[in-house]
């Protein structure tokens, strides 16, 4: 799945999304995008909801250690974030023993 980055060329963010995020979650593009160089990320496929695109989810955290679960979709080379939110208990759980 590192591979999976290695072609970027950065974050798409668009009328669809700019402000979802922070609007309903209070999580900015910034702490998002932050999340991407988390050394101790964790990067998983997001199955259930990869229907039209692929999907995948990561979680990590911020550099002021806020611990974010995102789900994001890759469009031309660039990272388009679909969903971030405050990591729950059991996925905070997974982060803290996989690290």
């Amino acid at each position: 799945m590192v591979r999976l980055f290695k072609k970027l060329t950065g974050f798409l963010w668009d009328k669809g999304n700019t402000d979802k995020n922070l609007l309903k979650h209070s999580v900015s593009n910034q702490e998002c995008e932050e999340v991407f160089f988390d050394s101790n990320k964790k990067l998983l496929n997001d199955v259930l909801h990869s229907g039209n695109e692929k999907r995948y989810i990561i979680i990590g955290k911020t550099k002021r250690s806020r611990v974010l679960f995102i789900v994001f979709t890759i469009r031309n080379k660039s990272i388009r974030v679909v969903s971030a939110r405050d990591m729950h208990a059991k996925e905070r759980k997974f982060y803290e023993e996989k690290s």
